[in-house]
């Protein structure tokens, strides 16, 4: 092993201690193994071209951060890997075994943690998990962003904690008068009925189904009730309560612990949990009675959304809350171009696509949507046109932009026939074009209208015996290509990376391929990772490692919208690398090295020639 030699001046703002803190593993250590880690923490400096370690010599006597500089790692000769600031070397201080050559690329300048302090050190779960386990671990366990102040009203508390009295029921035969006089008297908003199985009415239920359409106080309370009760586990965090609330448009729902009901939460209890959550942002939805309200959606949207990052949930539960409250409004604006043009001459679908139809929107993006009604005459194409433009202007109102490709219902609106032709023949001929709009269209899923999708899902299910479709939908996705240089080196433009290009399409594109490929109609894309994964597609390691890769880049990306949002410059995709925590470095380039591993899998599979 080569010496170090003595480190020119030290840099002022380099501070070693703030560095290593803010580099896994040395992140997750207690204050304690970290102060053990840091006052044994020595500066070295190597020039260019020094060998620091050898693969037929003695195991290295320290642990090295590279802090400045680049290191490469050579086996037979042949250069394997490029390590740069955060990443480390000397494993063999572990191992007992240098596996390759550790030459200086550029002057280095390293952090040493001698051995006696690392054997120590192993003595921390985290820190030992960190040098034995695979890449999909380690993207689970290492924090993927620095930490932020969370705000009040934490997102990730269990709802049970909002429950303050058990729920107020009545007998299965009580009349509607009986429910409306507990609800008084209990001051509740909702009686569940101890029916079989339980059933729930709430003061909506009163107003709506009893007192406008007609009917008596003697009315059976079971009659005007819903059933089954929808309910959550007692441990679900709130902002779970949330989704289940925009998922299925209620405002009550039931705690269940160990198989019995113990509460009963509200929107409002959820409201005053948080004041700019989903549940005020679903709300102000649900109370819009003009046009006038729209202009306001895009500001409430971003609030809630920044609100959220803030608190600390995960990228993709913040888009499917978003997606919800989203379909809340595309619902709101149909019932409108029903008022205006009257009821629809046959059952339909409004069809949302791309992000919004993965369930994965966060902030407003432009508009992929279509319409399908069941087969009809002329003047029901004409009548689905109008309610297009109606809707499709009401999204530009409340801040979706036009598609730039023009898929909206304005120009996609037809019967059900047409579409299942165009899905088939996209399948069965798939040419460059085909693939497009697959990769478009194919993601979708109803956000309003009642029209019954089965036979659209039925043609997909032709997909997994098109080996010819399935490979050209596997060349699309390899396509995109993670900026990753031939030893692992992030390749920079303007100083970043874009990471929709680089990770997020990719990702999008081979789960849309293992999902036709497994037969699964699932559109979010971890679901469908999940599932590829399941059906033996890929392997466990590979697919936990993309599923961990897709949360991180989708969180790292909304991170830096709200960011850019909040400076008053336009979001997008690029994420400059310097501004990145030594953590996040890292987890940025194992993420794309995921990806890549992945897109390895997809060659083989669908046999797809590369260049």
């Amino acid at each position: 092993m080569t010496n170090a030699v003595p480190a020119p001046q030290a840099e002022p703002h380099l501070d070693p201690r703030s560095f290593l803190r803010a580099t896994p593993p040395f992140d997750a250590l207690t204050a304690e193994a970290f102060e053990l880690a840091a006052g044994a923490l020595e500066i070295a400096y190597f020039p260019q071209g020094t060998r620091i370690l050898s693969a037929d010599g003695a195991p290295s006597d320290a642990l090295y951060v590279v802090r400045k500089g680049l290191v490469r790692l050579e086996r037979g000769g042949e250069t394997s890997a490029v390590l740069e600031e955060g990443d480390f070397f000397g494993y063999s201080v572990v191992t007992g075994q240098v596996s390759a050559d550790v030459v200086v690329e550029e002057d280095l300048l390293a952090y040493r943690v001698p051995e006696t302090v690392v054997r120590r050190l192993l003595a921390f779960a985290p820190f030992t998990r960190f040098f034995t386990q695979g890449l999909a671990a380690r993207l689970r366990h290492q924090p993927a962003f620095s930490a932020e102040p969370a705000l009040g009203g934490d997102v990730l508390l269990p709802v049970g904690s909002l429950v303050d009295r058990p729920p107020v029921t009545i007998p299965a035969g009580a009349s509607v008068l009986d429910a409306a006089r507990v609800m008084r008297d209990e001051r509740v908003s909702s009686v569940l009925l101890l029916s079989e199985p339980p059933a729930i009415v709430t003061d909506r239920d009163l107003r709506n189904r009893v007192l406008a359409a007609g009917l008596g106080p003697e009315t059976p309370a079971l009659a005007v009730s819903s059933s089954p009760v929808r309910t959550v586990p007692h441990g679900t965090p709130v902002y779970g309560a949330w989704q289940a609330m925009l998922e299925h448009g209620i405002h009550h729902l039931a705690v269940e612990r160990e198989k019995k009901l113990v509460g009963v939460v509200t929107s409002t209890d959820l409201l005053r949990h948080h004041s700019h959550g989903p549940v005020l942002a679903f709300k102000k939805v649900e109370r819009m009675r003009g046009r006038e309200a729209l202009p306001a959606y895009g500001t409430d949207l971003a609030r809630m959304v920044a609100m959220l990052v803030r608190s600390g949930l995960a990228a993709t539960h913040i888009a499917r809350l978003v997606s919800h409250l989203n379909d809340a409004l595309v619902r709101r604006l149909l019932v409108w171009a029903e008022r205006d043009l009257g009821a629809p001459p046959c059952p339909y679908a409004f069809l949302v696509f791309g992000s919004e139809g993965r369930f994965e929107q966060t902030l407003l993006t432009d508009q992929d949507n279509a319409i399908v009604y069941r087969d009809g005459d002329e003047p029901t194409r004409s009548y689905f046109r109008r309610l297009a433009h109606k809707v499709v202007a009401d999204l530009v109102a409340a801040g979706f932009p036009p598609c730039p490709g023009g898929y909206m219902a304005t120009n996609h609106a037809g019967p059900l026939s047409e579409w299942i032709a165009r899905f088939a023949a996209w399948i069965d001929m798939p040419k460059m074009e085909a693939i497009l709009a697959a990769g478009i269209f194919f993601d979708h899923r109803s956000a309003g209208g009642g029209l019954d999708l089965a036979p659209l899902a039925a043609v997909l299910e032709r997909a997994r015996q098109n080996a010819p479709f399935l490979s050209q939908l596997a060349r699309a996705a390899l396509g995109f290509r993670p900026p990753l240089g031939a030893f692992r080196r992030l390749e920079l433009e303007n100083g970043g990376v874009d990471l929709k290009k680089g990770g997020i399409a990719p990702i999008q594109g081979l789960a849309r391929l293992w999902a036709l490929d497994a037969g699964v109609r699932a559109t979010p894309t971890v679901d469908r990772l999940k599932a590829a994964t399941a059906a033996g597609l890929l392997d466990l390691e590979t697919g936990e490692a993309l599923e961990e890769a897709y949360i991180f880049f989708l969180g790292l990306r909304l991170r830096e919208q709200i960011r850019a949002l909040s400076e008053g410059r336009a979001p997008g995709n690029h994420v400059a690398v310097d501004a990145l925590s030594p953590s996040e470095r890292r987890h940025l380039k194992e993420s794309f090295l995921a990806v890549r591993t992945a897109q390895k899998y997809a060659i083989t599979r669908y046999q797809v020639t590369t260049a």
